[in-house]
This record gives structure tokens, C-alpha cells and sequence, in this order.
């Protein structure tokens, strides 16, 4: 008895192009898919009780995966926020997955927020790979985007933002803008690469579907 074992493409393949595969095999055209990185900023806006306070949108920034060079950013300050919001629903619902570092946890829940507060449809439902909730398990390392950037030896860099730099960006100040766009680009641009070379040496589960109706709640652990 003879035994055929059909090779698999390797773990490590990037999800949109496991779907030209799968696609290619059963003779079916495809093209791979568009996968969009966002990163936002938010701010503290008022409080809900004893300290705990809630925040703001302030911040949307993307980029295709394909194109990181290629950012948009929207700032609050620039930008009334429907219409940030407007504009990052357009390419959130053009895309077929997105991507982020703890966007299960902070970025998709607060631009649903946000929506809701603008009394606006909140988010579909989508496949999201979120590059620290999907880490493979572990032990002992730091997983902020930061961290596990310096262990990969990645050439991009966290831009740094002390107090004194968030009350300005806060504020909404000229100088604070700019300082809060050069982050959030380089928030997304770091997370494309970190994205690629988590995948490339399969430290990354497969994406899930993000409901939009029915998010897990996710506790952050630096």
C-alpha cells in the first residue's frame, strides 16, 4: 500500500497567501488578500469614577501591508472625528483582514466606542491577526510591540513619547500633532515588519473573526 503525502505550504506563510494557494490548487483564480495595519492614539477624556478614566479617539493611521510605506494618518485637531472615523471604516471595510499589536483588545473596542458615540454603524465583523493576542504561547518575554521589535532585531524603531510629549499631543498643540504622527506611522510601519518576521518563523497562530457584536474582552500583560 502506497502512502501520498501532499506537501503543505509551511505554517509560516503569511494567511493571504495560503489562500492563492489553497485557490491555485483546485484551479480557482484568486488574489491575495488586502491586508490593513491601523494603529490609533487615544487620550483621557473624563472619569467614570475614583480614578479610572475614559478616552478619546485621537489618532487613525494605516497602511496596506504591501505598501508600508504608504501611511494615512488622521488627526484630531486637523480632523473632526466622524470624519476620521468615516474615512478609516471606507478601508476597514475594503479590506480583507486587518492587522495590528493588541488592536483585539484596545484599538478595534475603542473605534467601535467612538462610533457609537458618534451615533454611527459600528464595525463589521472581520478576520483580524493581531501580532501579540495570536503570539504562539510563552514564557519570560516582554510581548509589547517595543520588545519583541529589539528581540527580532528589527531596523524599525519605537518612537518614543515621554509626559511632557503626551500632554502636548493631548492638547492638540501643532507641535503635539506632529509628534503623535510620527509615532503612529512608525507604530504601523514597525508592526508590518514585526508581522512578516513573527510569521516567517511561525511565532504567529492563524487569524480569527473578530465579531464585532460579541469582542473577547483581553487583558493587557506588557
Amino acid at each position: 500500500m502506497r502512502i501520498l503525502i501532499r506537501p503543505r505550504p509551511p505554517q509560516s506563510l503569511d494567511p493571504a497567501h495560503r489562500v492563492v494557494v489553497r485557490a491555485a490548487r483546485i484551479g480557482v483564480s484568486a488574489r491575495p488578500l488586502r491586508v490593513l495595519d491601523f494603529d490609533i492614539e487615544n487620550r483621557p477624556l473624563s472619569y467614570l469614577g475614583s480614578d479610572f478614566t475614559t478616552a478619546e479617539v485621537t489618532t487613525i493611521a494605516w497602511a496596506w501591508t504591501d505598501q508600508p510605506h504608504a501611511v494615512t494618518v488622521y488627526l484630531l485637531g486637523e480632523t473632526e472625528l466622524p470624519d476620521i472615523l468615516r474615512r478609516f471604516v471606507a478601508v476597514f471595510d475594503a479590506s480583507d483582514m486587518v492587522t495590528g499589536h493588541f488592536i483585539l483588545g484596545h484599538d478595534l473596542p475603542m473605534i467601535n466606542g467612538a462610533l457609537m458615540e458618534c451615533r454611527m454603524p459600528v464595525l463589521n465583523s472581520k478576520m483580524v491577526h493581531d501580532t501579540k493576542c495570536h503570539l504562539i504561547r510563552r514564557k519570560g518575554i516582554s510581548c509589547s510591540q517595543e520588545s519583541l521589535s529589539a528581540m527580532l532585531r528589527l531596523e524599525q524603531s519605537k518612537v518614543q513619547m515621554n509626559q511632557m510629549k503626551w500632554r502636548a499631543a493631548n492638547r492638540l498643540t501643532p507641535e503635539g500633532l506632529a509628534l503623535v504622527r510620527e509615532r503612529v506611522v512608525g507604530d504601523v510601519k514597525q508592526n508590518i515588519a514585526m508581522r512578516q518576521e513573527l510569521l516567517s518563523l511561525g511565532y504567529l497562530s492563524s487569524p480569527k473573526l473578530w465579531r464585532s457584536g460579541t469582542a473577547r474582552v483581553e487583558s493587557y500583560a506588557p
